[in-house]
């Protein structure tokens, strides 16, 4: 079903192309005016630039050419009236009847109004996130970039795509050696010995207890004295496995599941990042060269190294990237690059979900996925900003079990899974966001999180209030007033609120339409509370049938949209 935005977007097209018909514009402008809402609900429902957009290729003042499109638009049975405004804007009054129709289609539709008919063919989005390092439990930061890259998966497979969910396990490097050496102090803690305090540059949480404990019961004494060389291997395999069943429990309580989890190590194993490098060299696009010393620093014994270097600037980066290191192993870039082209094959377009502290990592990688697939796969980062956890405003002790930091877990036990992934999309991710446990919870207006389940929680009550009534069918939605109606066109943008915020990868887009939706909500129940004429539930039921075909409506945008949250919609709160 089309949108009120779609519908109307086809009447300034047929109105433009009947100026075209009649020789007042030429074919061929490609110009697209845009429809949206008015700033000022006064000025009318819609309102569109078209004549100012088309005024040029039309050699008209843009007055005169929106007077010839009112004229054309104000045929259209689903307008009432079209109005020029300023220097040429057109601003439209939609019929009665046209809303009357969006709210029963929007009760039809339930909660799979805005929803676009999923992609039946081609390669699918692939939305990687999270993607934390497997050396400990999650913390609050990889909990925001959890929650926004699950919301913005979901909000995708709303908007009609097929999705993928996919997890980079970074089980390669020097980071799961140190893993596996912390692993092996805690094994020989289980076998009895006194390790003291945990040396520096080593993991110190105690969530390397059980792993230690685990490793004593299969192992035994066999390790406790041996060489590195005879069991970093075997400890690193344990110990990053064990550290991802702990990240697949913590995701968990966050209500998400990968459909992919790609390992560093098994990319190095098959050859990945050698074969990435060859199809480069074959396009001319990686040589050996040199770098020049680093920026900024005073370096006497520094001296030039030949690296295989990767022409990133020939795609707007600042300098050529080195892909191997001078002891011929690969980089951390040499691997990502690999790993993206894997990703690009099997992807209609990717989507990473960085922490903001990756941001110097993006140029590079947007030029290797461009060299890697001939620019054919778009390819989006987003960022995601520190979070800070407050208690009352005040910050909030490290988590004596992760040993420096807050983790997710500790969030979630704190304020549940609903609360927690809402809040982690009340703000843009490009922005830090403070999370303050007390106001999560607090049940007032100025916690988001309360005020939207609050107006399903009262939308609920009042269905189940009504379900004994003798309410007609259909109901007489004219008895509406305007201050109702205009709820319904908030409802109506909906579906253009997803689609804008699918094509921008903005899944807060969310959260901030659903507030307002709520807010409007809560108007009319409080105009309801002020004024007993104003309820939804009144002795007179063709009126109390229309307030509750409106206020089921609203509950089921409610729904759709907290279901792209990944939060369940409250039944009633206490």
């Amino acid at each position: 079903m089309a949108s009120i935005f779609e519908t109307i977007e086809a009447r300034v097209a047929e109105a433009v192309g009947a100026l075209e018909a009649d020789g007042t514009l030429a074919p061929g402008h490609g110009v697209r005016p845009v429809i949206e809402p008015p700033r000022d609900p006064t000025h009318g429902d819609l309102a569109t630039n078209a004549a100012l957009a088309l005024a040029k290729a039309a050699g008209m003042p843009p007055r005169a050419l929106a007077t010839r499109l009112a004229m054309q638009l104000a045929r259209a049975p689903e307008i009432a009236r079209a109005e020029v405004a300023g220097p040429g804007f057109l601003n439209l009054t939609l019929a009665d009847a046209v809303w009357e129709a969006e709210l029963r289609a929007i009760r039809a539709a339930g909660e799979a109004y805005g929803r676009r008919p999923p992609v039946a063919e081609g390669l699918p989005v692939n939305v990687e996130y999270v993607s934390a390092n497997p050396t400990g439990p999650m913390h609050v930061g990889h909990c925001r970039g959890a929650v926004v890259g699950d919301a913005l998966a979901n909000l995708l497979a709303f908007a009609g795509h097929r999705v993928v969910r996919e997890y980079y396990v970074n089980d390669a490097g020097a980071q799961v050696d140190t893993l596996a050496r912390s692993a092996h102090l805690r094994y020989r803690e289980a076998l009895g010995e006194d390790i003291g305090a945990i040396p520096e540059g080593l993991y110190p949480g105690d969530y390397l207890v059980p792993l230690g404990r685990a490793l004593a019961a299969e192992f035994g004494e066999r390790f406790r004295a041996a060489p590195e060389s005879e069991w970093l291997a075997i400890f690193r395999r344990r110990a990053v496995d064990a550290m991802m069943a702990l990240i697949r429990a913590d995701l968990e309580t966050l209500g998400i599941r990968h459909d992919i989890f790609t390992s560093e190590a098994e990319l190095h194993a098959r050859g990945a990042p050698a074969a990435a490098e060859a199809r480069l060299r074959a396009a001319g696009l990686v040589y050996d060269g040199t770098l020049p010393p680093p920026k900024g620093e005073v370096m006497e014994d520094w001296e030039p190294v030949v690296l295989p270097l990767f022409r990133s600037t020939a795609f707007g980066d600042d300098v050529d990237r080195p892909i191997r290191k001078s002891d011929g192993s690969w980089t951390y870039f040499g691997a990502d690059m690999a790993y993206h082209a894997e990703k690009a094959a099997r992807s209609s377009a990717l989507i990473d979900i960085w922490g903001a502290d990756h941001s110097g990592t993006v140029k590079r990688i947007e030029a290797a996925v461009a060299a890697l697939t001939g620019g054919h796969v778009p390819f989006d980062v987003k960022l995601v900003q520190m979070v800070r956890i407050l208690r009352g405003g005040e910050p909030v002790r490290m988590s004596k079990r992760a040993g420096n930091f807050v983790t997710l877990a500790d969030v979630v036990e704190e304020v549940g899974r609903d609360v927690t992934r809402f809040m982690m999309l009340t703000k843009r991710p490009e922005s830090p966001l403070d999370f303050d446990y007390v106001k999560a919870v607090e049940q007032s207006r100025d916690n988001p999180v309360f005020y939207v389940h609050y107006a399903h929680a009262r939308i609920r009550s009042v269905e189940r209030r009504a379900s004994g009534l003798a309410l007609p069918a259909p109901a007489p939605l004219d008895r509406l007033d305007a201050e109702e109606w205009s709820l319904v066109r908030l409802m109506a943008q909906w579906p253009r609120v997803v689609a804008q915020a699918a094509a921008a990868r903005e899944p807060h887009r969310i959260a901030f339409y659903l507030h307002d939706l709520a807010s409007g909500f809560h108007t009319l129940w409080n105009r309801g509370n002020d004024d007993p004429v104003f309820r939804i539930l009144t002795d007179d039921l063709d009126l109390a049938a229309a307030r509750l075909e409106l206020a089921g409506a609203v509950g089921q945008v409610l729904r759709a949209g907290l279901l792209i949250m990944g939060v369940t919609a409250a039944e009633e709160l206490r």
